[in-house]
């Protein structure tokens, strides 16, 4: 039986498998399945009981499996869903309310690395070396700050792309200037990757020989939904050489909005007497 989580403090994460506990997250046996702790992890900072939790790509249904045993409600959507409580829909056209999700999580296709759905609509046909990818992006994270709400969070799990004889594709920075033209940065995490292809001797003898690197870590890309910015002034670049407008919030409307801190943080923290205590200064000897 794999540890049960904990909050981690870093913005350096390692986990020993892809579920924990007795209980069943998703599909461990499923190609690209995102490690449940991650998800644990991210409910328990940014949601609260019975929020709506939103997976737009669900895969094997990992994110609402952890947020129903966290008392999250969930929906996920996928073009090839692979349970019934996951929803057939295209990730760029959700049918969901303006602001209506808590959070949104997404771990996209990285490249073209695997076959996830024979949908011609599938953005894992894309490869990463071309425009098309990056379009299809755009629309989803365009997606994602329409159905969620103001001042909640969002999460993106990518990995960079590098195939022999093709061109790197720096997937991540690219994805993180396009949410940054929607959403205010909140932190960016490194997840060491626990793939079977890291396991294979072969694998890291073909990467001395040839000279390159695998890929070792996933981004994963915290982001907050802003109450204050100028709608009318944002706008998405529509090709990957054309870098996204930043609007971020002024520093004085910034400061009016109160940061949002779960139950799950609260019980770790000091009471707000505690802190007094903690950072009261002290009185000088008579």
């Amino acid at each position: 039986m794999a540890p049960k989580p904990e909050l981690m403090t870093t913005t350096l994460w390692d986990f020993p498998s892809q579920q924990y506990g007795d209980e069943s997250q998703g599909d461990k046996n499923y190609r690209g399945a995102t490690p449940a702790y991650i998800l644990w992890n991210l409910l328990q900072r940014y949601t609260k009981p019975k929020d709506l939790v939103v997976d737009p790509m669900a895969g094997s249904g990992t994110t609402l499996d952890v947020a129903r045993e966290l008392g999250r409600r969930a929906l996920g959507y996928d073009l090839q869903p692979t349970r019934p409580d996951i929803f057939h829909c295209d990730a760029r056209k959700l049918p969901l309310e303006d602001g209506k999700a808590s959070f949104v999580f997404v771990d996209p296709p990285y490249s073209t690395h695997l076959e996830y759905s024979n949908d011609p609509r599938c953005i894992g046909k894309l490869h990463a070396g071309g425009p098309d990818y990056y379009i299809a992006m755009e629309r989803v994270i365009a997606e994602i700050h329409r159905i969620l709400k103001p001042g909640r969070f969002m999460a993106l799990y990518v990995s960079d792309s590098f195939e022999k004889e093709k061109p790197f594709c720096p997937i991540g920075f690219e994805l993180f200037s396009r949410l940054s033209g929607l959403f205010t940065p909140v932190d960016i995490i490194c997840v060491t990757r626990r793939n079977r292809t890291l396991q294979r001797n072969h694998w890291h003898t073909s990467a001395i020989e040839g000279n390159y690197f695998l890929r070792g870590f996933n981004y994963l890309f915290v982001m907050r939904k802003e109450t204050s910015i100028i709608q009318e002034t944002r706008s998405l670049p529509h090709s990957m050489n054309i870098p996204p407008q930043k609007n971020y919030p002024a520093q004085a409307d910034a400061k009016k909005s109160k940061p949002f801190v779960s139950d799950a943080i609260k019980s770790k923290s000091p009471s707000s007497r505690q802190n007094k205590r903690l950072h009261a200064p002290r009185r000088k000897p008579q």
